[in-house]
């Protein structure tokens, strides 16, 4: 199976849902501006918020690479996204195509491989991040936005087998969200003192090869009830 265009195909049916169809050329169905470089600096900004970097506060943190996993899925969401956009509003090929450049990139082959501890302190970690942000910033190609971020994926600890994974739980996770209120603000998103990212992940850890719709069942079963 073809993950990474397993994984491109759902975001591009969960983009249509959400957004309508047509979301590339900018704008929702609602008239809102979309901007896939934005979520995605704003991600990683997130991710760094994950280390201990602050010279002034909690100088003996740790990283909390759990939740680093899961904005690197995050982050990964709006890649696609930005890569879909560009490949459609530029004339660049299919989804199959993008699929299959993404499966060509130099650094592809560390990601197939076996998960290995990153030998990178914390500080040249949040440099990886931060060269994402570059590439972002500078208008590179889609393909070097997407070799960037599997630098970032593989220093967090995910191979592609476990990105795919982390992806289906917060692709079927959103759609949950945008099913129980979430444009609307009436969802929860805090379960019984829990987020409910905390919740997937760990329905995930506890059920071997979960299919999406058992996700979502699980999901809708754990949702608080008023």
């Amino acid at each position: 199976m073809n993950k990474i265009l397993q994984m491109l195909l759902l975001q591009q049916e969960l983009n249509d849902a959400t957004n309508g169809e047509g979301w590339e050329k900018g704008l929702t169905k609602n008239g809102k501006q979309i901007d896939w470089k934005r979520c995605t600096y704003l991600e990683c900004a997130e991710l760094i918020e994950s280390y201990p970097w602050k010279h002034w506060k909690n100088i003996d943190a740790k990283p909390d690479y759990d939740n680093i996993k899961i904005e690197a899925v995050d982050i990964w969401h709006f890649i696609m996204s930005q890569g879909l956009e560009d490949y459609k509003m530029q004339n660049l090929g299919s989804i199959e195509t993008l699929a299959s450049n993404i499966n060509k990139l130099p650094n592809f082959q560390t990601f197939t491989a076996d998960i290995t501890p990153t030998t990178k302190n914390y500080y040249e970690q949040i440099e990886v991040v931060e060269a994402l942000m570059k590439t972002l910033f500078c208008g590179e190609s889609t393909e070097a936005l997407m070799e960037s971020f599997i630098d970032v994926a593989v220093q967090s600890g995910l191979n592609l087998d476990a990105l795919y994974k982390l992806y289906i739980g917060k692709n079927i996770l959103n759609r949950f969200r945008q099913d129980h209120g979430y444009k609307e603000g009436t969802y929860i998103k805090i379960w019984n003192g829990e987020e409910d990212n905390v919740v997937m992940q760990r329905i995930l850890d506890e059920t071997e090869d979960i299919s999406p719709e058992e996700l979502y069942k699980a999901l809708e079963k754990a949702y608080p009830k008023g």
